[in-house]
């Protein structure tokens, strides 16, 4: 009888709080909003650098707002850089991805350059 009664309020407490004008609660108060991306604008030339090894250009296209878009290297790029065909930017952190779609590389924003370690330990920079 108890709990029959204190289900009756609970859903007359809802039904007076949407009565009241103020916003009563929903399943899209519990859905997480997507992280905004960086107010880096990604579109142009950036140069990857890697210690001991020349640097080399990157075309990266798409959309900043949308957080993603294509990346066309040129010759000489570091490591596995050549096989650069796509990228995602959440927040500070920009994924460059291959051609399949794996990530070759996380970078973080610090300042108006991306900064991170490659596989095997190489430090990497992307910068314009």
């Amino acid at each position: 009888m108890l709990n029959r009664r204190l289900g009756t309020a609970v859903v007359a407490t809802m039904l007076l709080a949407g009565c009241s004008g103020s916003k009563g609660l929903s399943l899209g108060d519990f859905t997480p909003e997507p992280a905004p991306a960086a107010s880096v604008e990604m579109a142009g030339r950036w140069m990857v650098s890697a210690p001991d090894a020349p640097p080399c250009g990157m075309t990266f296209s798409g959309d900043t707002a949308k957080g993603e878009g294509k990346i066309s290297p040129e010759g000489g790029c570091p490591g596995q850089f050549y096989k650069s065909r796509g990228w995602a930017l959440v927040q500070d952190t920009l994924v460059i991805k291959d051609h399949t779609g794996d990530a070759l590389v996380s970078l973080t924003l610090q300042g108006d350059r991306f900064v991170g370690t490659a596989p095997g330990g190489i430090p990497i920079t992307l910068s314009r």
